[in-house]
């Protein structure tokens, strides 16, 4: 395989946010189960985070549009969950136990039988899921490109050229080690420093000055309409996002063969491809919050799949990042083939 050769960063405007979804009122009391039925309101479990709680009500919006019934009957009650990744604002997700702690006690939620779905950003879920859950569904994809995020006032002077709107030694705020390593990458003389918490708290951090700039995934943005706060968006080869980025995923118990069969009838096919792709990608380099690393493919005509894999030292000092083609119904074992050479021709202090 050779290395994809990369494209100019690119301006572009960004299309209008759809209306989200209304909350559905939670439901009075459980209503109960007749033969042959299970009780409702069937119970979603999700973070409390208002980019959460959008994803929430945009998979609700799609299940009672595939089922109509389900809206008039009050189905479905919001479980917001406080998850550790949550709470823990302070450090690097690496030194709390990784981005695992987004699903934790959902998860625990889920296996408790206190939900019956959850609903998460599926960069957030781990590639290996706990015992007896399962990843049931993949909504439709949303943008997966990183934007620039610049104070108010802050311009490009050369639209090909993103990071030359960034003055030498600026200071950077993410709390993604993929993107400072593609940032140092690109700008060595450039500082990073971690800022966590959701989309508004990090974009108040950049307008109030305390970072020159951050970087933000375009699909949360436009979630929560707030696209117009990109000053720039990256192509996808020269800044390579998070392996499952713009895509909502739907667990659920793997014994409950009910749900597993509606939300199959509302997956996105699409999203299902390469969402395969980029996660076997991501499993087989095995990495951890503290490796960087990038996957992203999309579908190319004639079923075929296109995926873009990157390795690198969160310092940039060192990147690899490779390209492959192949069948879209291959997508898994192209993943995993792709994360083996990655791995193979990637220094071992990398995963260590």
């Amino acid at each position: 395989m050779s290395a994809a050769p990369e494209r100019p960063a690119e301006r572009s405007a960004l299309p209008e946010t759809p209306e989200p979804a209304k909350p559905l009122r939670p439901a009075a009391a459980a209503v109960p189960a007749h033969e042959g039925r299970r009780p409702l309101p069937l119970r979603v479990g999700t973070r409390a985070s208002p980019l959460a709680l959008w994803q929430t009500r945009h998979f609700l919006s799609i299940i009672t549009g595939f089922c109509p019934v389900l809206r008039a009957a009050g189905a479905f009650e919001e479980h917001p969950i406080r998850t550790t990744g949550d709470r823990v604002q302070d450090r690097p997700l690496a030194e709390i136990g990784g981005k695992g702690l987004f699903a934790k006690e959902i998860h625990e939620a889920l296996l408790d039988r206190r939900v019956d779905f959850a609903v998460h950003s599926l960069k957030d879920l781990e590639t290996q899921l706990p015992a007896g859950i399962v990843l049931a569904c993949t909504l439709k994809r949303e943008d997966a490109r990183d934007a620039l995020i610049l104070p108010p006032g802050g311009h490009l002077a050369d639209p090909a050229d993103l990071w030359g709107a960034l003055p030498g030694g600026a200071l950077v705020g993410t709390a993604s080690v993929r993107r400072q390593a593609q940032l140092l990458a690109a700008r060595p003389d450039l500082s990073v420093v971690t800022i966590r918490g959701n989309v508004q708290t990090r974009l108040a951090r950049v307008a109030n000055g305390e970072v020159a700039a951050s970087l933000l995934a375009v699909a949360g943005l436009r979630r929560l309409g707030l696209e117009n706060a990109a000053a720039a968006v990256f192509d996808p080869e020269a800044m390579v996002p998070a392996a499952g980025q713009g895509i909502v995923g739907v667990t659920v118990r793997a014994d409950d063969e009910e749900l597993r069969e509606l939300l199959g009838a509302i997956e996105d096919r699409e999203a299902a491809a390469v969402s395969a792709a980029e996660r076997a990608l991501l499993a087989a380099l095995d990495g951890s919050c503290r490796t960087p690393i990038g996957g992203h493919a999309r579908l190319l005509a004639g079923g075929r799949l296109h995926l873009t894999g990157l390795v690198a030292r969160a310092d940039g000092s060192f990147l690899l990042k490779r390209s492959v083609v192949g069948a879209a119904g291959d997508a898994a074992r192209l993943g995993a083939e792709l994360g083996r050479e990655l791995r193979r021709d990637s220094p071992s202090d990398i995963f260590a």
